[in-house]
């Protein structure tokens, strides 16, 4: 989908000189208006975009990077998708908003494709504005379901940034957050390379970490619990796949004990890790889906909940006490209805697939080999960690949990020198390109992070 355009002009075809001088106003506006999310406002310099177009985007000065990041790991078919850009206008001129109450055919249509891509009997869709309130809705359908107030989720995590959500999350961005009020239990997940149960095998992870879950649920008392939440993969936190068996037990346990299951798809739904839905590489359905990005790659925002019959059920003659002003947006869900047939038409979700089997996990691992300073690569589709550490024996991270270090800092300046935009969280850069990316694209990737490691491997404790 990328086209060749002149270094002169950028894909909009705007003049590069014109667009910096654009791009140099833009930048002080925001820095004299704009407020930034999970920053320190005077220690910050973000990046201009001028322009974007498939796997790549243009900064304030007119360099190309090839986007590595997806963005926020939502552009799942890549930026400027002609078809999805085309749906968003067409409906922008038949109907710009109406309110939630009334059916409109985008919503409807959007929700019939969703439905028929998720697994079981998850067949009624509530809408929201984006991943953080689906995660809020989600419990607060779970609670009125069961009648019970505690949730479980797991360390290393993220579900968002509002008020439950950032609860639910098992990262530091929840501590300043966190009162110990919003009734919230985390317990460990299966990591295998950072195993918190001192684990030699995936079996052993795997029986560990259930046996882990069983035991705080039991002395929590289950029937105060109404429901766990997990991300599929986690994301955000580090990719960690979950170990064979695992999703299938806590699928048995949340049964055993009436629990509400609620896997979270915000970041690995909607194809990015080879599937429809990340939670399908498990073979189990959960009683709840949320969902965003990659929905409709982010073009407007857009979430939701994906619900099954059952607990559907509990609200068919009992009013659902939630909702949202925009919830099934007509321009967001018409994002999601050309993205959703753009994604199946151009065999999108198989093409992440493909790229994941042949390209970055093959090129990931071969990277492994080459720079000491990997502890460890991880992934599916187009959704890979590094793990990058200073020294491989004890596994010390290359930055501390929750913070960033000069060597990490060094790190993704050179990726952005080179021409590559990354997903950095801590000690790790993540390889997440959109879903439409081609195996040139990628071998490009793979070889600007070959070189760029090198600055990680000088990092490595003598």
């Amino acid at each position: 989908m990328t086209t060749t355009v002149s270094q002169d002009i950028l894909p909009t075809g705007q003049s590069l000189d014109g667009a910096r001088a654009e791009g140099e106003r833009t930048y002080a506006l925001d820095r004299a208006h704009v407020f930034h999310s999970w920053s320190a406002q005077e220690q910050i310099s973000p990046m201009t975009i001028l322009a974007s177009e498939g796997s790549y985007v243009w900064d304030g000065t007119g360099n190309r990077l090839l986007d590595f990041s997806s963005q926020l790991v939502n552009t799942n078919v890549g930026h400027q998708h002609p078809k999805v850009v085309a749906a968003i206008q067409e409906q922008a001129a038949k109907l710009c908003t109406i309110a939630p109450q009334y059916a409109n055919d985008a919503r409807s249509e959007a929700a019939r494709l969703i439905a028929e891509r998720t697994p079981g009997d998850l067949n009624k869709v509530f809408f929201t504005n984006g991943g953080a309130d689906a995660n809020e809705h989600a419990v607060r359908m779970a609670r009125l379901h069961t009648g019970r107030y505690k949730v479980l989720s797991r360390y290393r995590s993220y579900h968002g940034g509002t008020d439950t959500a950032i609860n639910l999350t098992g990262d530091p961005r929840r501590w300043p957050n966190d009162y110990g009020n919003s009734g919230v239990v985390h317990f460990h997940g299966p990591f295998l390379y950072r195993s918190q149960f001192h684990a030699e095998n995936e079996q052993q992870e795997t029986e560990r970490a259930l046996e882990h879950l069983d035991q705080l649920i039991r002395l929590e008392g289950p029937n105060s619990i109404a429901a766990i939440v997990l991300e599929s993969v986690p994301g955000t936190a580090g990719i960690m796949v979950p170990s064979p068996g695992y999703m299938a037990g806590v699928r048995e346990i949340c049964d055993r004990y009436g629990i509400v299951f609620i896997a979270d798809e915000v970041m690995s739904g909607f194809g990015r890790t080879g599937k429809w839905f990340a939670i399908d590489h498990f073979d189990v359905v959960p009683d709840l889906i949320t969902f965003a990005k990659g929905v409709n790659s982010g073009y407007v925002p857009l979430g939701g909940v994906a619900i099954s019959e059952k607990i559907a059920a509990t609200f068919a003659n009992r009013p659902y006490p939630g909702g949202l002003t925009y919830s099934g947006h007509p321009l967001a869900t018409a994002a999601a209805v050309a993205t959703i047939n753009a994604m199946e038409d151009e065999r999108i979700v198989e093409n992440a697939s493909r790229i994941g089997a042949e390209i970055l996990g093959p090129g990931l691992r071969g990277l492994a080999d080459r720079h000491p300073s990997i502890g460890e690569v991880r992934g599916l589709g187009v959704f890979w960690a590094i793990e990058l550490v200073a020294d491989r024996a004890t596994k010390e991270p290359l930055a501390p949990y929750g913070a960033s270090s000069p060597a990490m800092n060094e790190v993704i300046a050179a990726c952005r020198a080179g021409g590559l935009l990354p997903f950095a969280n801590f000690n790790r850069i993540h390889a997440v390109p959109p879903c439409t990316v081609t195996e040139a694209e990628a071998r490009e990737g793979l070889a600007i992070l070959d070189t760029v490691l090198d600055i990680a491997d000088a990092h490595r404790a003598s």
